[in-house]
């Protein structure tokens, strides 16, 4: 073997080894996340307790129980925001979700701790999201475009754009809850 053709090897060897590494990261802190939604005073969080009813409803939208008794968000004039998380592939992708008087004003994953579907963190993804409302109760109104190689990454926070918005709705009484 010529010893270019083996340093390539190498380094397309190492490139396959260090990319999975890449793309966990903490993009942005929750904390960080809030002064920049609210222009650096966040008004106090909430609480939202998940009582029945509406543990029937996230469970329709996540396809499992949310897994706490309460939330925390944070809510002024018509705006609520939302640190979520919700399992890719096999770990927890968090992303903050703005919702504006019932529509999605902006996702933005905060924490990703995947090896693959990292993608889904770049506007070219979140920005499908803005404007978006719920339809048929817990629906979106559009299709959001999927990434190759990163499908269940997607899923998720599809999922959570659907929770951020039944949530909202609960907060601000537009649902029983």
């Amino acid at each position: 073997m010529k010893p270019g053709f083996r340093r390539l090897l190498c380094g397309c060897l190492l490139l396959v080894l260090v990319a999975p590494a890449r793309a966990q990261g903490i993009y942005q802190t929750p904390e960080a996340f809030l002064d920049e939604v609210f222009g650096g005073a966040p008004p106090a969080p909430r609480k939202m307790w998940i009582k029945a009813e509406l543990a029937d409803s996230v469970r329709a939208v996540l396809g499992h129980d949310l897994g706490v008794l309460r939330l925390s968000y944070w809510g002024q004039s018509g705006r609520t925001v939302w640190i979520l998380e919700e399992i890719g592939k096999e770990q927890p992708i968090t992303a903050g979700i703005v919702v504006n008087n019932g529509a999605i004003e902006s996702v933005r994953v905060l924490v990703f701790r995947e090896s693959r579907g990292w993608e889904v963190r770049h506007p070219f993804f979140t920005d499908q999201f803005k404007g978006a409302r719920l339809v048929d109760g817990d629906r979106l109104d559009r299709g959001i475009d999927g990434i190759s190689g990163a499908t269940l990454s997607v899923g998720a926070l599809t999922r959570l754009a659907r929770l951020a918005l039944l949530l909202h709705a609960y907060s601000t009484g537009a649902l029983p809850g």
